[in-house]
């Protein structure tokens, strides 16, 4: 009998296991996969060409899980992009952004007006980030709670409060507007306002215009790479590199990893989760931790009437779908662009093919009105720009992360995956002639594939949209954002937890703390 059975061996739940292993608990995970990492994975795609499947770049995990986990140690090493990101055009124009004030020049290229906006911009959201930031690894205030939570409500209210007046009113534009409302604010210059608002719709089913898109945008600067703030980079060999990292760190410390292991349901005795039942088998256990979908998780894993009627009920209308369609594409050579066409630094970067907020918005109506993108937003990233173990020498490979494309699309994404992948090669070669006939092998996965694949229910890849009403204290419920699910003894630490989704590790790290505040309480029942 182990301590605490984990279901699912995804970031979260590997960061998890390691927490809670290092003090002293004997912990087993079951993985459905023949692989650790959930989503966090690199796999052959084609012939000698490999490629992080889902999750494809560096930044949002959090220093502090890297320090503990000592993850470097284990064989993990990041370098950045030498530009961070590059926004092509169908004509002669671009923008660049990275370090090093690049950011800025390439603005005041474009604009003065731009460049100074730039300042005020970056000063608004500094102040908002780091009031966030100190709650990514702690539990937000749990409504209806006890003492820890009227103190933790005080401490966020006290974080507010140190804000002047006018930072007080960014943090509230920045809940509630949209990404268009702050960036009009600020900028003149379409591209420039492209720039920042594609990371308000980045797995994000929604226009930059839709109201709260702007916190969207918010929680992809929560993060750093190699050290550096902010900045984008790269696992050499992949995304995978981070979770066998992860896996190696576990197993050190005595955590059983049993993989190609699907659970049927979590088992419950006296209204206590006990154990996971996967294959027939029983693994029993003081206490259980999922790493999945909350849906998956409420639908499928707790058996009927283990918890109540008005709780099932509210997680059927958990919305989850992030309109991504991602494919990894094997390339005889590098891509030229035509606003850029001779290879340098540039397709080092995230290749962001969305030169306006209204290319934007009319990608997201296109969807809403006829079941996908007629001109999608891509982000293209070629990886064997940094890390030439990916592909045979002198081939590249990229990875191509895709919005918005529905779940639900006419005639099925099973007739209409590889038309879909078609046109967004097309919209691709578009921005750089001859991409397509480069092209020589892919993979496609439409919402419907990532949803089979990782247990990404409705193919979405933050476990559950990021608007106001599934954020904070309530992901994914006001009364159980702690960590600690309606069932006694059953634990959430996957992305459907706060703060949500990304390759962060943040929700592994905190519900390892709920656990281990726990102990005393399920190690006498």
């Amino acid at each position: 009998m182990s301590d605490i059975v984990i279901i699912g061996a995804g970031h979260n739940g590997l960061v998890c296991a390691y927490y809670l292993a290092s003090r002293g608990l004997k912990v087993t995970m079951l993985e459905r996969r023949h692989v650790v990492g959930g989503a966090a994975v690199t796999e052959e795609f084609a012939p000698g060409f490999r490629n992080s499947t889902a999750s494809y770049t560096v930044s949002l995990l959090n220093p502090k899980v890297i320090r503990d986990m000592r993850l470097y140690d284990h064989g993990l090493k990041v370098v950045l992009r030498k530009i961070d990101n590059f926004l092509p055009t169908f004509g002669s124009d671009y923008l660049l952004s990275g370090r090093d004030g690049l950011t800025r020049r390439e603005i005041a290229r474009h604009s003065e007006k731009d460049a100074a906006a730039y300042d005020a911009y970056s000063a608004s959201l500094e102040k908002v980030v780091r009031i966030l930031q100190d709650w990514l690894l702690r539990a937000p205030p749990n409504a209806g709670g006890g003492l820890a939570d009227i103190l933790a409500l005080l401490k966020l209210g006290n974080g507010v409060r140190g804000l002047g007046l006018e930072d007080q009113r960014h943090l509230l534009d920045f809940f509630t507007k949209s990404a268009s409302d702050i960036l009009n604010r600020y900028f003149e210059t379409d591209i420039v306002k492209a720039l920042f608002g594609f990371d308000a719709i980045v797995g994000n089913y929604a226009s930059p215009d839709t109201p709260g898109s702007a916190y969207v945008l918010l929680h992809h600067l929560f993060g750093e790479a190699a050290g550096v703030p902010g900045a984008w980079g790269h696992a050499i060999g992949g995304m995978g590199a981070i979770t066998q990292a992860m896996a190696k760190a576990c197993r050190e410390k005595g955590v059983e990893i049993v993989l190609d292991t699907p659970v049927d349901e979590i088992i419950v005795e006296k209204g206590k989760a006990v154990g996971a039942l996967a294959g027939g088998k029983a693994y029993c256990a003081k206490a259980v931790v999922a790493v999945v979908h909350p849906k998956l998780l409420f639908e499928k894993l707790i058996p009927h009437g283990a918890v109540a009627p008005e709780i099932g009920r509210r997680m059927l209308g958990w919305a989850s779908e992030s309109a991504t369609f991602r494919m990894n594409v094997a390339l005889s050579q590098l891509p030229r662009f035509t606003s850029l066409p001779e290879p340098g630094d540039h397709l080092t970067a995230g290749i962001i093919m969305a030169p306006s907020l209204d290319y934007m918005d009319r990608a997201y109506i296109d969807a809403k009105r006829d079941g996908w993108s007629k001109q999608p937003i891509i982000e293209m990233l070629i990886p064997s720009t940094l890390d030439d173990s990916l592909a045979p020498e002198g081939k590249h490979v990229a990875s191509l992360f895709c919005q918005h494309f529905p779940y639900n699309v006419p005639g099925g994404w099973e007739a209409r995956r590889e038309e879909v992948a078609d046109h967004i090669i097309d919209t691709v070669d578009a921005y750089a002639p001859g991409f397509k006939a480069s092209v020589v092998g892919r993979l496609a996965l439409s919402p419907l594939d990532l949803e089979q694949r990782f247990n990404l229910i409705g193919g979405d890849i933050f476990h559950g949209k990021m608007g106001l009403d599934q954020l904070f204290s309530a992901r994914p419920m006001l009364g159980h954002a702690d960590y600690r699910m309606p069932l006694a003894g059953l634990y959430l630490c996957g992305s459907g937890a706060h703060p949500g989704g990304g390759v962060t590790g943040a929700p592994g790290h905190n519900a390892a703390q709920a656990v281990l505040a726990d102990r005393k309480l399920w190690r006498r029942s």
